[in-house]
C-alpha cells in the first residue's frame, strides 16, 4: 500500500488497538468478524468499489456499511469497518487487504493477551519451515482443485492439539483464502505481524487531568526506554487521582506524580 491507503490503514490499526485494549472487547471474536467482512468484500467487487468511491459522501458510505453488516457482526466490528470506509483508499482492493491485516492483528492480540504470542510466532516460523521442506504438503495445501473443507481437515490433522488455536486459525485462513498470495509470502507476513506485536506494549495511564502533548511524549519515551519496547499509551482521566498519575504496564502498577515518575524512570535508566 502507499499514499492514502497507507494512512488509512495506520488509522484503522490505531482504532483496533484502542478497541482491543478494552477488556470488554474479545479480540479473538473480533478477528473472526473482520475475517468474515474481508471474505464478503473480496467476493462483492461492486460493493467494495462503492464503499471506496472517493466521490461518495464518507458518512453515507459508513451508514451503508452499517446497514449491510446489520446484526451479522458486533458493534465494535461494525464501528471499525464504518471508520475504514470513511477513509480514502488509493485502490478499492486496499480496503480488503487492510481488513485482512486487522483480522490477523486482532488474532495476534488475543494471543498476546493470553501470554501465548511468543508460541504463535515460533509456530508460524516452524510451520513455514515444514512447508518449505515438503513439496507434497505444499502441493496439497495450495491445490486449487482441493475443497476448503479438505484443506481445513488437513490442517487440523497437522496443527490440532499441537499448536496454539490462534496459529491454527491464522494458517487456516491463509490456506483457504490465499487471495493471490503464495503460501510462503503469506506465512512471512504473519510472522512479521507477530514480531511487530511482540515489540509493542500498552501502558494504561490514569491522571487527574488530561496530559499535555509534551507530558505524553516524555512519559511515553521514558516508559519505552524503561521497558525496552514501543509503548502505546491508553489514556484515561479520573479526578480522584488527586493530581497524581497511575501507570499500569501488564501486572505492574506505578503510582506517583508525573514529574516524580519521569524523574525516577530517568534515574533507573542511568543506573
Amino acid at each position: 500500500m502507499n499514499g492514502a491507503s497507507r494512512e488509512a490503514l495506520a488509522a484503522a490499526r490505531e482504532r483496533l488497538d484502542a478497541l482491543t485494549d478494552s477488556t470488554s472487547v474479545n479480540a479473538g471474536s473480533l478477528a473472526d468478524e473482520l475475517a468474515a467482512v474481508t471474505a464478503l468484500l473480496d467476493r462483492e467487487v461492486s460493493l467494495r468499489r462503492v464503499l471506496t468511491d472517493p466521490a461518495q459522501d464518507a458518512e453515507a458510505k459508513a451508514e451503508l456499511a452499517r446497514r449491510l453488516l446489520g446484526t451479522q457482526v458486533s458493534g465494535p466490528a461494525a464501528d471499525l469497518v464504518a471508520g475504514m470506509v470513511r477513509s480514502r483508499w488509493s485502490q478499492s482492493r486496499d480496503l480488503v487487504d487492510a481488513l485482512e491485516v486487522l483480522a490477523a492483528t486482532a488474532d495476534l492480540t488475543a494471543a498476546q493477551q493470553a501470554g501465548k504470542l511468543d508460541d504463535v510466532e515460533d509456530e508460524l516460523f516452524r510451520f513455514g519451515r515444514i512447508v518449505s521442506g515438503s513439496m507434497d504438503l505444499r502441493a496439497a495445501l495450495t491445490d486449487r482443485k482441493a475443497t476448503t473443507s479438505a484443506k481445513s481437515a488437513l490442517l487440523r490433522s497437522l496443527l490440532g492439539g499441537r499448536a496454539q488455536p490462534v496459529t491454527e486459525r491464522l494458517v487456516t485462513r491463509l490456506v483457504t483464502a490465499p487471495r493471490g498470495r503464495s503460501l510462503e509470502s503469506g506465512l512471512e507476513s504473519l510472522s512479521k505481524f507477530a514480531a511487530e506485536r511482540r515489540d509493542r506494549m500498552v501502558a494504561i495511564v490514569t491522571s487527574a487531568v488530561p496530559l499535555s502533548d509534551p507530558q505524553k511524549q516524555r512519559l511515553g519515551a521514558a516508559l519505552a526506554k524503561l521497558y525496552g519496547r514501543t509503548m502505546h499509551l491508553n489514556l484515561d482521566v479520573d479526578p480522584e487521582v488527586l493530581g497524581g498519575i497511575r501507570v499500569q504496564v501488564g501486572d505492574e502498577v506505578i503510582n506517583g506524580s508525573l514529574a516524580d515518575r519521569i524523574e525516577d524512570a530517568g534515574r533507573r535508566l542511568t543506573g
